[in-house]
């Protein structure tokens, strides 16, 4: 064996006439200071840049992975599929499109709904995956939503989302706005159960997802340097014609006028959540004793 194999990760595979090339999937370069990383230890970091802390996005279920424990998973609502209601097409129809997404993700939709344990604490916690579609919001990412919801519920236990979404899904239309009323009427039963929503919101978090439950978590974490809001900066500016301040829509910005509660690195997510909810699960015991 040569020195060649016992470095490349199993995965990459070189072709005998391409010795010279760096096989594709070895390096990435990070988009903020551009350094070249090794793969396989920029996902042993998390997808954290070790050279200056920046959080490049990560998929739905490798968010999964950095937060529940291994054992006693259920996936919720993977069986829920999009249809084509609308018979909706652009440069190509939307079935194309979501088969198109699907083959590039793995995934069935954007959002994927895990029940577990977060250090052995009972939660349930629904993953946006950017990659599909990106993130975008449709009939299948409000249902899983909600049934995630029905099922912390129904286990009395604390919902967690972490999104990653440019907004709603355009080939549903009306369909993909109406989840912002779903998904913030499930919320509203959650809260009436005295049970905590926690809302984590990583780049980016955009357009209908930004306006309806993102912001809406009995506390709203958000990953150093996340993108979020509603409109895009580049068209807040075309609009109102002038320059926005620095770091604008930022994590650390948003944090500065009160619209976060805390920015809290990746590494660090698991332990932060965990205090929270056990803090909030308490109280939340001690209201329904004093019932």
């Amino acid at each position: 064996m040569s020195w060649l194999d016992k470095v490349f990760p199993p995965k990459i595979k070189r072709s005998e006439n391409s010795n010279r090339r760096v096989p594709e999937g070895v390096w990435v370069k990070c988009p903020s200071c551009d350094t070249a990383l090794y793969h396989e230890d920029l996902s042993k970091n998390l997808n954290v840049c070790p050279n200056c802390g920046h959080h490049l996005r990560i998929s739905a279920r490798e968010r999964i992975n950095t937060l529940l424990d291994e054992t006693d998973r259920v996936e919720i609502g993977a069986a829920v599929r999009s249809t084509d209601p609308l018979k909706f097409k652009d440069s190509r129809k939307y079935p194309e499109r979501i088969s198109e997404a699907m083959k590039a993700t793995d995934e069935t939709d954007a959002l994927v709904v895990m029940q577990g344990t977060m250090a052995s604490v009972p939660v349930v916690v629904a993953a946006f995956e950017f990659n599909f579609m990106g993130g975008s919001m449709g009939s299948v990412v409000g249902e899983r939503f909600v049934r995630g919801v029905k099922a912390a519920i129904d286990n009395r236990t604390t919902f967690i989302c972490v999104a990653a979404s440019g907004g709603a899904r355009m080939q549903e239309s009306l369909f993909s706005l109406m989840q912002m009323a779903k998904t913030n009427a499930m919320l509203t039963r959650l809260s009436e159960k005295g049970l905590p929503f926690i809302s984590v919101l990583t780049d980016p978090t955009m357009g209908g997802v930004s306006a309806s439950f993102a912001f809406m978590g009995d506390v709203v974490i958000a990953e150093p340097n996340a993108l979020i809001g509603f409109a895009g900066p580049r068209v807040i500016e075309q609009t109102v014609r002038e320059q926005l301040p620095e770091g604008f829509q930022r994590a650390e910005f948003l944090l500065e006028k009160g619209a976060v509660d805390m920015v809290v690195k990746r590494k660090d997510m698991k332990e932060e959540i965990v205090r929270i909810v056990t803090l909030l699960m308490k109280k939340a015991s001690e209201s329904v004793d004093h019932s």
